[in-house]
C-alpha cells in the first residue's frame, strides 16, 4: 500500500478535525477549510476513497476509515506539537507559525519528531529552563540592537565628515 502524499496528509488532517468538531465532514466543509474549489476536494475524496483513507459516497457524505483516521490523528498530533515547539523557541508571529510548520510537518522524519516531542515535553516540565531560553533570546537581542544602533550612529559620523 502506498504511503500518503502530503497533500493526501492535509486532506485526511482536515476531514479529521471537521469530524472531532463538528461530528461530520462534508466536500463543501473540507472545500472551505482548505480554501480550494469542490470539485477539487471531490477529486481528492475519490483517490481518498481509492485508496481506502475514507468511505464516499456521493451527496450523502464520507467517513474516515480506521486506517484514514490513524493518519488524521497523527498529522493533528504533529502539527499541534510543531506549532508548541515553534512558540517554545520564540516564534510569536502566529501566521509565521501556522506558514512553518505547514512547511515541515510533512517533510520531518519520525526520529526528528520524537527529538520535538522531547523537547516540548521537557520544556513543559522545567519551565526554569524555558525562562533561561527567554532571558537569553532577550539578551541577544537586546545586544544586537546595541550593534545595530552602534553601526548607525557610525554611520550617521561617517556622512556628517
Amino acid at each position: 500500500m502506498a504511503k500518503p502524499t502530503a497533500s493526501m496528509e492535509d486532506y485526511l488532517e482536515t476531514i479529521y478535525e471537521l469530524i472531532q468538531d463538528k461530528g461530520y465532514a462534508r466536500v463543501t466543509d473540507i472545500a472551505m477549510a482548505l480554501d480550494l474549489q469542490p470539485s477539487t476536494v471531490t477529486r481528492m475524496i475519490q483517490r481518498l476513497d481509492d485508496q481506502k483513507f475514507v468511505i464516499y459516497e456521493r451527496y450523502r457524505g464520507l467517513v474516515l476509515t480506521d486506517k484514514g483516521e490513524a493518519i488524521g490523528q497523527a498529522m493533528r498530533r504533529r502539527h499541534r506539537t510543531l506549532e508548541v515547539f515553534l512558540r517554545l523557541l520564540g516564534v510569536d508571529d502566529e501566521d509565521v507559525v501556522q506558514r512553518d510548520v505547514e512547511g515541515i510537518e510533512h517533510h520531518v522524519s519520525m526520529s526528528t519528531m520524537d527529538c520535538i516531542r522531547s523537547f516540548v515535553e521537557l520544556a513543559k516540565e522545567e519551565p526554569e529552563w524555558l525562562e533561561r531560553l527567554t532571558r537569553y533570546r532577550q539578551e541577544r537581542q537586546q545586544q544586537k540592537d546595541r550593534e545595530a544602533g552602534a553601526a548607525q550612529t557610525e554611520a550617521e559620523a561617517k556622512a556628517n565628515d
